[in-house]
C-alpha cells in the first residue's frame, strides 16, 4: 500500500531503458536532411543512369556497372539508416550495421569483378581509390553501429555515423557526376584536367 507504483515506460519495462533510445531532436533534423537529400539524389541518378545507357567510359561493362551502382547503394545507404533513425523509439546501431554489412559485401563483390578483369582494362589506382572509400564507410559504420547497439544513448556514436552518411553522400555524388559527365574518374579528375589545361608544359 505504501509502495509507490512502477513507472509505465512508453517504450518498455524499466529492465529495457537501455535499449531504448530516441534521437534527439538535433539529430533528428539531422538524419531528415540526410534523406530528404538522398531520396532527391536517387531520383536524380535514375534520370542521369536512363539518359546515358550505353555510354561506357571505364574500360569494361562490368567495371562500368560496378561505379554505377556503387553510386546507388552509396544514396541508398543514406537514405534507409536516417529513415529509420526518423522512427521513434529506434536504436540507429540496427539499420547502420545492417547496411554496413551489405556494403561490405558489396565492396567484396567489386574487388572480385576487378581483379577479374585483364591488367589494361582495370585502372586500378581509380577503381581501388573508390573500394578504399566504400571501405572507409562501411567499415565505420559496422564498428559504430555495433557500439550504438550496446550504447543506444551515445551523442560520439550518432556523430560518428553522421559523418559515415554525409560521406556516403559524397561519394555517391562523384560517381553520379562521372555517369553523367562520361568523365573517368569524376570531380577529381575534371579539376586535375582543368590545371592541366590552364598550364599546358606540365606534362612536358
Amino acid at each position: 500500500m505504501g509502495l509507490n507504483p512502477t513507472p509505465v515506460l512508453a517504450c518498455g519495462r524499466p529492465s529495457q531503458v537501455r535499449a531504448c533510445h530516441v534521437v534527439t531532436s538535433s539529430f533528428g533534423g539531422f538524419f531528415m536532411v540526410i534523406a530528404e537529400s538522398a531520396a532527391t539524389l536517387i531520383g536524380l541518378l535514375f534520370v542521369a543512369v536512363t539518359v546515358t545507357k550505353g555510354r561506357n567510359n571505364s574500360g569494361s561493362v562490368e567495371i562500368g556497372e560496378f561505379r554505377a551502382a556503387a553510386s546507388l547503394i552509396a544514396f541508398t545507404n543514406a537514405l534507409v539508416v536516417s529513415l529509420f533513425g526518423l522512427v521513434p523509439g529506434t536504436n540507429i546501431g540496427y539499420p547502420a550495421l545492417t547496411m554496413g554489412v551489405i556494403g561490405v559485401f558489396f565492396i567484396g563483390a567489386g574487388v572480385k569483378t576487378t581483379l577479374a578483369q585483364p591488367p589494361s582494362q582495370q585502372r586500378r589506382r581509380h577503381q581501388f581509390a573508390l573500394i578504399l572509400g566504400l571501405v572507409a564507410v562501411f567499415g565505420f559504420q559496422v564498428v559504430y553501429g555495433l557500439r550504438l547497439l550496446d550504447h543506444p544513448r551515445g551523442n560520439g556514436e550518432l556523430s560518428v555515423i553522421g559523418y559515415v552518411l554525409i560521406t556516403s553522400l559524397l561519394i555517391g555524388i562523384g560517381r553520379a557526376w562521372e555517369q553523367v559527365g562520361n568523365w573517368d574518374t569524376g570531380i577529381v579528375s575534371s579539376i586535375s584536367r582543368m590545371f592541366r589545361r590552364a598550364n599546358p608544359h606540365v606534362d612536358q
